[in-house]
C-alpha cells in the first residue's frame, strides 16, 4: 500500500517481532506507551528498565546504531523545548554550572525527555518490524472503523504521490524563473498549492469511483488469514506487563 518514503520505515528482517501477528505488536505497543506515561518521573529506574527492555527490542529488530540515532532526531524539537523548562519555571531553585534552575524544571525536563525517547523508540520498532499492510490488517482484527483504516491506508499510498507531484511542480516553477526561496514568490508559490489541492482531491474522487465500480464496499479484502496466536500474545505481554511493573512500584515508592 505504500512506496517511496513511507516504505523506508520498515526494515525486512526475519527475527521474532518481525513474525510476530501485527494485532499483538499493535496492543503490546499501546499498553508500553500508556505505561511509561503513567510512570512517576522521580522513578528513575523505571524508565532505566524500560530503556533497556527498549534497547533489547532494539538488538532483536535488527537496527543498526546509525538508524536508532537518525529516527530518533524526530523528538529532538521536544527535547530542546524541555531545556527551556528549568529557566521558566518557578518554585526552589539550584545552582547548575553558574546558572539558576528551577527544581521543578529540572524534573519537568527528565520527564519530557525520558518518555518521549522511550515512546519514540518503541513506535520505531512497531514500523520497522511491521509493513504498512500488515499494520492496516492488525488494525482491522482489531475492529478499529474501516473508514479509518481505509482513510489511512490511502493517505500512505497517496502522500508519495504527492510530494512527488510537488517536485515536479517545483522543478517547473524553477525552469521558469520563480524561485521558492524569496519571498515574493509567494504568489506564484500559493497558486500552484491550490492547484495541486484541486489535483489531488479530484483523483481521490476518480480513484473512489474506479474502486466502486469493481466492487468496493469500504474495506479491502483480507489475503493472509493467519490470527496471532497465543504465543504471540505472551510475548506481546511481557513489555507492557516490566512497564507496568515499573509505573506501579513507582507510584508505591516515590
Amino acid at each position: 500500500m505504500s512506496a517511496g518514503h513511507t516504505a523506508n520505515l520498515f526494515i525486512p528482517g526475519d527475527s521474532l517481532l518481525h513474525r510476530m501477528a501485527p494485532e499483538a505488536k499493535l496492543v503490546s505497543v499501546v499498553l508500553f506507551v500508556t505505561a511509561v506515561a503513567l510512570t512517576p518521573r522521580q522513578s528513575v529506574w523505571s524508565f532505566a528498565v524500560d530503556a533497556v527492555l527498549v534497547l533489547v527490542l532494539l538488538g532483536i529488530a535488527g537496527f543498526r546504531a546509525t538508524q536508532v540515532i537518525a529516527r530518533l532526531a524526530v523528538v529532538l524539537p521536544f527535547i530542546a523545548f524541555a531545556f527551556l523548562i528549568p529557566f521558566i519555571a518557578g518554585g526552589e531553585q539550584t545552582s547548575v554550572a553558574g546558572f539558576n534552575l528551577s527544581i521543578e524544571g529540572l524534573w519537568g525536563t527528565w520527564n519530557v525527555i525520558a518518555k518521549a525517547v522511550l515512546g519514540t523508540a518503541t513506535s520505531m520498532i512497531l514500523a520497522g518490524t511491521t509493513a504498512v499492510a500488515a499494520l492496516l490488517r492488525g488494525m482491522t482484527r482489531l475492529r478499529v472503523p474501516a473508514v479509518i483504516t481505509s482513510i489511512i491506508a490511502f493517505m500512505f499510498r497517496y502522500l508519495d504521490l504527492i510530494v512527488g507531484e510537488m517536485g515536479r511542480m517545483r522543478t517547473a516553477m524553477t525552469a521558469r524563473g520563480h524561485d521558492p526561496r524569496w519571498l515574493w514568490q509567494a504568489k506564484p508559490i500559493a497558486s500552484s498549492a491550490g492547484a495541486m489541492f484541486v489535483r489531488s482531491y479530484e483523483r481521490g474522487e476518480r480513484v473512489h469511483a474506479a474502486m466502486t465500480s469493481r466492487g468496493f464496499t469500504g474495506s479491502m479484502p483480507e489475503l493472509n488469514t493467519a490470527k496471532a496466536s497465543g504465543r504471540d500474545w505472551a510475548l506481546a505481554a511481557i513489555p507492557p506487563l516490566v512497564a507496568a511493573s515499573g509505573a506501579l512500584a513507582g507510584v508505591l515508592l516515590v
